[in-house]
């Protein structure tokens, strides 16, 4: 049986994905802005559905809670590729 492998990315594209999860990370760091004003919004709402607002809050939580995750994938990243 062949087996192949890849060779590991030179740090220059790991510095990238870096980047690009850090960017990644301020969106969801955006989503979580935008879902946190629907829910304020949807509070002043006498039609909105119960619950909304809770639901949306834990999605803003998920959302803050992946930023962090991304944020630290990415300084883990960086640190690996400056070694």
């Amino acid at each position: 049986m062949v087996t192949g492998s890849r060779p590991a990315p030179a740090a220059p594209e790991l510095l990238a994905y870096a980047d690009d999860l850090r960017a990644d990370a301020d969106r969801m760091d955006g989503y979580a802005r935008r879902l946190r004003g629907a829910a304020t919004a949807l509070a002043g709402c006498a039609g909105a559905p119960d619950g909304s607002g809770s639901t949306l809050e834990r999605q803003a939580t998920a959302c803050t809670a992946a930023a962090a995750r991304l944020r630290r994938a990415a300084r883990a990243l960086r640190a690996h590729a400056t070694d």
